[in-house]
Formats: C-alpha cells, sequence, structure tokens
C-alpha cells in the first residue's frame, strides 16, 4: 500500500497508523506526473489493484469573495486531481488486469450548496466525471470499475476548521456529522461491488436529489436547512 500526500509529515504519520504494509511518498495532486510517479511506486511493490483519489479542499464564502488563487486551488486539487489520478491508475491496471478507482464526491455533488458554490461545483464535476470515466470504460472493454464516494457533511479537521464560519452553517444542517471510518469502510466495500455511486446516507441523498429537480423551491428549502445549520454551528464553534 502506497500513501500520498503534499505534506510529508502528516502522510508519514498516516503510513505508520496503517502498519508495516504501507510506505509514504510526497504527492502533490494538481502534478501528472505525481501520480504516474505514485503508480509506478505502487506497482513496484505488486500488481495494482485499487486506486483512491481523497485528496480535497474546502472553502466556505460566497463565490464574489473568494480569492482567485483559493478558486484555482479548489479546482486544480478537487477537480484536476481526481483527473490526473483516475489517468494514471487506468495507466497502470488496463496492462494488469483491471481493478478500482474510487473518487472522493460529496452529498454537494447532488445539489446546490449556498455557501459552498465552488466547492460543491468541483464535486459536481468529480461526480460526472467518474460516471462518464466507468462509461468510456465499459465502451473500451476495460475491467476497471469506477465508484464517486457521495458522504454528507463528516467530523474530519477540514470541516472542523469551517466551524467558525457562518458561510459553513449548511454544512452542519445534517443530523449529525459522520465519522471518517464509516466513511471509509463503505468506500473499501465498494471493491467487491458494481456499484458506481455511493451516496452515505442513502436518505439524505434522496433528499437532495429530489429538491435538485426544483431549483427554485429547493432553494427555499436550503435557507431552512441553513437557519438549522447556523444554529448547531454556533454550538459547536468557539
Amino acid at each position: 500500500m502506497v500513501v500520498g500526500d503534499v505534506n510529508r509529515e502528516a502522510v508519514e504519520e498516516t503510513a505508520a497508523l496503517l502498519g508495516d504494509r504501507a510506505s509514504a511518498i510526497e504527492l502533490d495532486v494538481r502534478e501528472p506526473l505525481a501520480h504516474k510517479e505514485a503508480a509506478a511506486a505502487a506497482a513496484a511493490r505488486g500488481t495494482l489493484r485499487a486506486w483512491f483519489n481523497n485528496a480535497g479542499i474546502l472553502r466556505t464564502q460566497k463565490v464574489w469573495e473568494h480569492g482567485d488563487d483559493e478558486v484555482l486551488q479548489m479546482v486544480r486539487v478537487n477537480v484536476l486531481g481526481v483527473m490526473f489520478g483516475s489517468r494514471a491508475a487506468v495507466e497502470a491496471m488496463r496492462a494488469t488486469g483491471g481493478g478500482h478507482i474510487v473518487n472522493m464526491g460529496s452529498m454537494s455533488s447532488l445539489g446546490p450548496v449556498p455557501g459552498l458554490a465552488v466547492y460543491g461545483a468541483t464535486k459536481h464535476a468529480v461526480l460526472g466525471f467518474s460516471v462518464s470515466l466507468q462509461g468510456d470504460l465499459e465502451n473500451a472493454g476495460i475491467p476497471i470499475r469506477v465508484h464517486a464516494v457521495c458522504p454528507d457533511a463528516v467530523d474530519t479537521g477540514m470541516v472542523r476548521e469551517r466551524q467558525d464560519d457562518p458561510e459553513a452553517a449548511i454544512i452542519f444542517s445534517a443530523p449529525k456529522l459522520l465519522q471518517p471510518s464509516e466513511v471509509a469502510e463503505r468506500a473499501v466495500a465498494l471493491l467487491d461491488k458494481k456499484k458506481v455511486v455511493e451516496v452515505i446516507p442513502p436518505s439524505r441523498g434522496w433528499l437532495v436529489r429530489v429538491l435538485a429537480g426544483f431549483p427554485r423551491a429547493d432553494l427555499k428549502m436550503l435557507e431552512l436547512f441553513r437557519r438549522a445549520g447556523e444554529k448547531k454551528r454556533q454550538k459547536i464553534a468557539p
């Protein structure tokens, strides 16, 4: 198992937690060559069968308040990182009998998220790319399965660091924050399935999808969610 991250210290800590079978490499997901090097490092340890594109950046502001660099960073990490990673994985796996690619989307992949418009757009892109890539692979007869994991808000540092930001209120409208271990288990379980989209929890996903079909009504409903989330956010904000 090879684990990559732009933060060398963090990725070494993660690899240590995973045990002796894991090794750490410094990886900037914005760079296409970095993914190819990661694929080569994994192949050197054995046949590459699973690839997880998990890197992401979350910033919560109104669209016009984001700095240009911030927008570019989210798009490059959240979207191009997934595209470059998936391309490297396909290149490596197609010659060795196939495998699985797991791309981390979000509940915001399924509908509008005021306050997270840029972030949400990147996650819409991840979902659309993942499903389309699966179609390309099937049409080409390549035995690689693509899975997009779309969880509700997860109790990670990325989410917790936004808890003092009012624009992040809608994140906290979820009944509860999911645990990272729960999402990880569901993602790994996909390696035994052909399922393309995994929404966690399914009930919340169906609600978001149905409301997305009625944009004006959806935005009014989301305002109610935002208010509920703001109350929760204020309770936990420092």
